[in-house]
Parts: structure tokens; sequence; C-alpha cells
């Protein structure tokens, strides 16, 4: 079938590759925008995030191009040894004195002058080892006992290694991202309705056993409440927001930049954004993440097989999922999670690991359909 399919291949999908191009190229202006005052002051020198992100990106396309040449089919072949790698270092994560602590999390693994996230290798894993199964297996999925509930378990197991460390944000894009896999795969709505029972019990107790948790919500609801603890970070970014009106204060203007929004360069570079570039700017970025999920949804139905189409649509709702999350914690709708916003956010493994995804994806619109 792929020998055949071989003679027939035609370029990557060049649209997402625009879309793609373009968000980088605004997080690397962003990232260096939102960061050269701390930059300045933590490390004498404005260019040190800049720096940093160039050479995570540098990494990260040269990563993309190369994984772009590996046929899509190859991932499936090492589905498990992919699943189980990342499950092991979910676990070595966790290990104290192993596991590096950053915002009360330890969801770190130093790798010299760097680290690595495991959770975000998690996220491609398990979508790549969720596109195999159910490729296989699909006409189990409207059962219950056979289909549903084992890859619920999967999923769940997982998040439950990530809520270790803890890390509600990479656990709910994992969880959002891996029921819409299922869900595409043709599961009851039946199930889901009584998933979503369980899963808002579940998801009471985790709120209830760490106050902090309690605290993010409350601030949610009212961050003036607490408007120098829980409420800060929100009202910040509020403030970022709200005097860049239609048109912007203009790129390098921002205000809250200066000591007001805490590490402005990575989950709340939106809000910086928006500061700077205004209404118009940060429109242009949530279409740019439309037209994003729109090419993958596009070469996830032009696939030559069941394979193709599911790893295409779980990396495209990856992050579209993850965009959402983060631009809605950034405005106000929903708690703080703690996510960065996929290709503009300053960080390492998030970044490499989403150029990854999409080369990838970039390999399954090669062998797409005419």
């Amino acid at each position: 079938m792929f020998n055949k399919l071989l003679k027939e291949l035609r370029k990557p999908d060049l649209v997402l590759l625009f879309v793609v191009f373009f968000l980088l190229t605004a997080g690397i202006i962003m990232v260096y925008s939102s960061s050269y005052v701390w930059s300045e002051y933590k490390f004498d020198d404005s260019f040190y995030y800049l720096k940093r992100q160039l050479l995570f990106a540098g990494a990260g396309v040269i990563a993309m191009f190369f994984i772009m040449m590996i046929p899509y089919y190859t991932w499936k072949k090492y589905a498990k040894v992919i699943l189980l790698v990342c499950f092991g270092l979910l676990l070595i994560v966790l290990i104290p004195g192993v596991g590096l602590v950053r915002g009360g999390a330890q969801s770190w693994i130093g790798v010299g002058a760097f680290s690595i996230q495991p959770s975000e290798f998690m996220k491609l894993g398990l979508i790549i080892f969720l596109a195999a199964i159910i490729s296989e297996n699909q006409k189990y999925i409207t059962s219950f006992k056979k289909g549903f509930f084992p890859l619920i378990m999967l999923v769940f197991t997982t998040f439950g290694l990530i809520m270790l460390q803890p890390d509600l944000g990479t656990g709910m894009v994992l969880v959002l991202t891996c029921m819409i896999m299922i869900f595409a795969a043709g599961a009851k709505l039946s199930h889901f309705f009584s998933l979503a029972a369980i899963g808002l019990l579940g998801f009471a107790g985790l709120i209830a056993s760490a106050p902090y948790r309690i605290n993010r919500i409350t601030a949610f609801l009212n961050p003036w409440e607490d408007p120098l603890g829980d409420g800060f970070q929100i009202i910040q970014s509020l403030y970022a927001i709200g005097p860049g009106g239609l048109m912007g204060l203009g790129l390098g203007n921002s205000l809250q930049k200066y000591f007001y929004l805490p590490e402005p360069q990575t989950d709340f570079i939106f809000a910086i954004l928006g500061e700077e570039l205004g209404f118009i700017g940060g429109t242009a970025i949530i279409l740019f993440f439309f037209l994003l999920l729109w090419r993958g949804i596009k070469i996830s139905l032009e696939a030559p097989d069941m394979f193709g189409r599911f790893l295409a649509l779980g990396i495209a709702a990856m992050l579209a999922v993850q965009a959402m999350i983060n631009i809605s914690v950034v405005i106000g709708l929903i708690p703080v999670t703690g996510i960065t916003l996929p290709f503009l956010s300053y960080g390492g493994s998030s970044l490499t690991l989403t150029l990854c995804s999409v080369g990838i994806l970039l390999n399954v619109s090669i062998y797409s359909r005419y």
C-alpha cells in the first residue's frame, strides 16, 4: 500500500507551514519585547531570554524538518515503546532530588544547563499510542468494556501521574485532547455523560485536596478579593490587556512588563501582546490558531489510513486546546492553570516538542489524498 503512496507523494501543507512560521516569528518578537526588562534585571543581559528562545526555536525547526521526512506510519511501530519511555520519565521526575521544582511543581528533569518536562513528551506519546490503538480496534469503541473503558483508564492513569507533580494545566490539555480523539473514533455519548459525572466528582476532590486550587478558583471569581495574593496575576494581566485598546500601545511599549506582571514571557505572554498590539494583534493570533486547527482537521480527513487520521487529529486538537486554555486564562475566562501558549511562550521542552509534533503533522499531509 505505502509503496504505491511513495510514488504519489506531494509537498507538505504549505499553508500549515506558513502558519507555524508566522506564529513562531511572532513568538520570538514577543519573547524579546516582554522579557528584556526582566533579562536586564536578573541576568544583566537584555537578550538572555531571546538568545535561548532562538536556540530552542532553531533546534525545534531542525527537528521539525527532520521528523517531517520520517513516514508517519513509522511511529505506529514504536507506539508502545514511546509510551513506556514517557511513563518512565513521568516516574523519574517524581524522584526527590531528580525532579526540579519550579513554581511549586516538580515537573522538570535537569539535563546539563537545560531541563526537559516529561509531561510534554507524554502529550505527544499518548496521542501516538491512542492513534495506533484506535486505528486497530475502532470496531470496539462503542463497547464500554472492550473499547471505551480501557482507553479512559489509560488516559486517567496518565493524568494521575501528572497530577502528582502537580501540573493541572498540562493534565487538562492531555485529557481534553484524548477525549476529542476517542469521541471522533465513535464512542457513545452516554459513556461520556457517565464519565463526566465521575470526572466532576474527581475534579472537586482535586480542588478540595489542595488549598491553593481553591484559592485559584476564588481568585478567578473575584480576583480583587485578594489583589496582592492569588488574584495578583490575573489582575495584572487584565491591566495589560485593557489599555491595549484597538491598536495597542505599540510594539515594545508595554508598561506591565516593568515588574508588574510576573514572568511575562511565559504563560501570560498573550497579555503583553494584547497591550502592545491591541485587539487587532490579539485577534490575528487567535485567527492563526483557528487556521492551524482547520489545516490539521483537513490533513486528518485526507490522510490515507486510520492511524494517520487520528494522529493528525490528535496533534491538531492538542495545539488548539492548549492555545484555547492559555488565552482563556489570560483574559480571565477560566482559573489560572499554568500552561504555555504554543509557539509564542518562552520555553524549551514545550516549544521543541510542539515543533516536533508539527513535523509529524506535515508528514501526514505529504501522504494526504489529492
